[in-house]
This record gives structure tokens, sequence and C-alpha cells, in this order.
């Protein structure tokens, strides 16, 4: 009875072995499912930890990019306003120099007009030119007349006086015989003679030099009027070269003027392309930084 009790303590040992021996074995296996759960949740974890690594020094690197596009966006945004003002102040010179344009085309049109005037004036100057140098040959013409004239009336007064000086002598010689010479009557009647000649040749002598004195006067006012004339003739072609010369710096100003507003044009372009390419780099800069 002992053995049996024995054995049947046995029994009931074994048994609750065996079923320690399952609890223990089944402790077991979820004890693995736990290591293997939390080695899977490692390897999840370091996975994840790897990730985080790569996503936040993706994060960083965004971060650094949109630092630098932020400042290239500011710096963008600084320079599209430099270039706003900068544009605006080349469209007020813009419509400055298109102002100056239209006034000096005005002022180019009416100097045309005034050149046409001149130009007009110009020839009436040059005919009058012509005239008053065909009038100065005739007046050069006459007073080379007037001097022949007069040099041949210097030569008869000469032959006059000789002619009066051979008569005086002539009438001392006669007086002489008059006073010395029994032919009184004779010598009286040639006195008479001589005497008329003598009347004759100072009133031809007095009528040759009123004659003279008349030409001189004549050559005078001559060369008076010749003089009035060539004076006249050189203010006019002074004042058609001062014209000429206003004239071609009208020209000169209007073409400076041309040239500066060429460059300005050039310069709004640029500065126009300029502000388009900021203002597509600040759009793009934008959809970026969204």
């Amino acid at each position: 009875s002992i053995i049996r009790r024995q054995r049947q303590e046995l029994k009931l040992l074994i048994a609750e072995l065996k079923d320690r021996d399952r609890e223990l074995n089944d402790m077991v296996a979820v004890h693995e499912r736990h290591i293997q759960a939390w080695e899977d949740d490692r390897q999840k974890i370091l996975t994840l930890s790897e990730q985080c690594s790569l996503l936040t020094s993706e994060l960083n690197e965004r971060n650094a990019v949109i630092k630098s596009l932020t400042k290239k966006l500011k710096l963008l945004e600084s320079q599209h306003n430099d270039s706003k003002i900068t544009l605006e102040s080349t469209r007020q010179k813009f419509k400055e120099l298109t102002q100056k344009v239209t006034d000096s085309s005005v002022h180019c049109q009416a100097l045309e007009e005034k050149n046409q005037s001149l130009h007009c004036s110009i020839l009436e100057l040059s005919a009058k030119t012509g005239q008053l140098q065909a009038r100065e040959q005739e007046l050069l013409s006459m007073l080379q007349m007037k001097d022949k004239a007069l040099i041949e009336t210097t030569d008869q007064i000469s032959e006059v006086t000789s002619k009066f000086k051979t008569l005086e002598n002539t009438l001392r010689t006669a007086k002489d015989e008059f006073s010395n010479s029994r032919e009184q009557q004779d010598l009286s009647l040639t006195l008479n003679d001589v005497m008329c000649q003598v009347n004759k040749m100072k009133d031809i002598l007095s009528e040759k030099m009123k004659e003279s004195s008349k030409n001189q006067e004549e050559i005078s006012h001559l060369k008076q009027e010749n003089g009035c004339l060539r004076s006249e003739l050189i203010l006019a072609v002074e004042e058609a070269q001062r014209k000429d010369q206003l004239f071609q710096f009208a020209k000169s100003k209007q073409v400076r003027i041309e040239k500066e507003l060429s460059s300005l044009r050039q310069v709004c372009a640029k500065q126009q392309r300029d502000l388009h390419f900021l203002h597509v780099n600040f759009d793009s800069s934008q959809d970026s930084r969204q």
C-alpha cells in the first residue's frame, strides 16, 4: 500500500511535472516569440532611426537650401525694387528726352524754315552781290574813263598854261619892244591881239579848271559809293555766314540729342530685359520656396 501510494504520488508528480514542463515550454515559446518580436521591433527601430537620420540630413539640406533661397529671394526682391526704381527714373528720363526730342524737332523744323528763308535771302544777296559787282565794274570803268578825262584835262591845262606863259613872255617882250620901237601902232595892235588871246586862254583855263574840279568831285563821289557798296557786300556775306553757322550749330545739337536718346533707349531696353529676368527668377524662387 505504501508502494502504491508512492506510485500514485509519483504519477501525480509526473503529471504535475508534465504540466510544469508544458507550462515551461509554453512560457519558453512565448518568451521566444517575445524575443523575436523585440528583435523585429529593434530592427524596425534601427531602420526607422536610419531613415530618421537620412530625413534629418535631408531636412537640414533642405533647410539650408530654403535659407539660401530665402536670401536669394530677398536679394532678388531688393534687386527687383532697385530695378523698379531705376526703371521709373529711366522712364522719367525717357519722357524728358522724348519731350526734348519733340522740342528739338519743332526747333529743327523752325530752323529748317529759317534756313529756307536764309537760303532765299542768300540767293537774293547773291543776286544783289552780282548786281553790286556789275555796278562796281561799271563804276570802275567810269572811274577809269574819268581818270583818262582828268589826265587829258590836266594835259590840256598844262598845255594852256604853257601857252599862257608863252603869251605872257610875248607880252613882256612886246611891252619892251613897244617902249623901244618906233612902230608903236603895230605893236599896240599886236598887244591888243595878244591880250585878247590871253583873255581867251584865261577863260578856257577857268573852264578847264571848273571841269577838272567837277570831275574830281564826281570821282570822289563814285569812290565813296564804291566803298559803301563794298562794305554792304561784306556785311551781307558776313550775315549769310553767321546764319549758316547758326544752322550748323542747331544741326549738331539735334544730332547729339538723337545720339543721347538712342543710348537711353538701349539702356531702357536693357533694364527691361533685366527686369523680366528678375521677374522670372523671382517667380521660380517663389515656386521652389513653395
